[in-house]
């Protein structure tokens, strides 16, 4: 079987409401997931996050608060066997952000949801998203 690397980037995307963080969580294929994708040409990590973010939510004005973590996970997609290295940041919009924003249906995405950082530690459906979120956490403490 053939194996591929990729990489990808994603973030966290958060509001503080009364104090505590809230996030932005995606139900990709039935599963609650954070908001990531691969690399275009000539993108910086960076840049890659703040795309594939807006693109996955419809959120815009994005900056990045802080660096979080690095995740790997396999899987196979047709005859190849796929190693993805993602990296994860803290994101917040910038103009103070909108109500309304717009799953990317053809990804796979059907729902968006705020929820308190306590809740979608328990909601993730991938166990390194779980790391993402226990990072994210210790970025919010360390503020």
């Amino acid at each position: 079987m053939k194996k591929v690397e990729i990489r990808a980037a994603g973030g966290v995307l958060y509001r503080l409401k009364s104090g505590d963080p809230i996030v932005l969580m995606i139900k990709r294929n039935g599963v609650w997931d954070l908001p990531k994708g691969k690399f275009e040409e000539g993108e910086s990590v960076e840049e890659c996050a703040i795309r594939e973010v807006s693109e996955e939510t419809g959120a815009d004005g994005l900056q990045i608060g802080g660096y979080l973590t690095e995740t790997y996970h396999e899987y196979k997609e047709g005859e190849a066997e796929v190693g993805k290295v993602t990296d994860w940041y803290a994101m917040m919009e910038k103009n103070g952000g909108r109500d309304t924003f717009t799953p990317q249906e053809e990804e796979g995405i059907t729902e968006l949801k705020w929820v308190p950082l306590y809740d979608a530690e328990k909601m993730v459906g991938y166990k390194n998203l779980q790391i993402v979120l226990e990072r994210f956490r210790e970025f919010i403490q360390g503020r």
